[in-house]
């Protein structure tokens, strides 16, 4: 069975894709391939937090790059 979010005392860390995409993946795990470690580990709480106040904008990198040649 599942642990329950509140009850979770695992370390997580925070990890990023080619896309500038974020995500949280257990600390004790390989990082899946396409993505790797940004640096920052802690409760799944603290990382979450951590990608909340510097992930601003969801649009995958691919597509902020083809939207600002469009402007330039």
């Amino acid at each position: 069975m599942a642990e329950r979010d509140d009850e979770d005392t695992r370390t997580y860390a925070v990890v990023v894709n080619d896309e500038e995409q974020f995500s949280v993946w257990p600390a004790d795990r390989e990082v899946p391939a396409g993505w790797r470690a940004e640096g920052v580990t802690g409760t799944k709480e603290a990382c979450l937090a951590h990608i909340a106040e510097i992930w601003t904008d969801m649009r995958p990198l691919s597509l902020r790059r083809k939207m600002s040649q469009g402007t330039a």
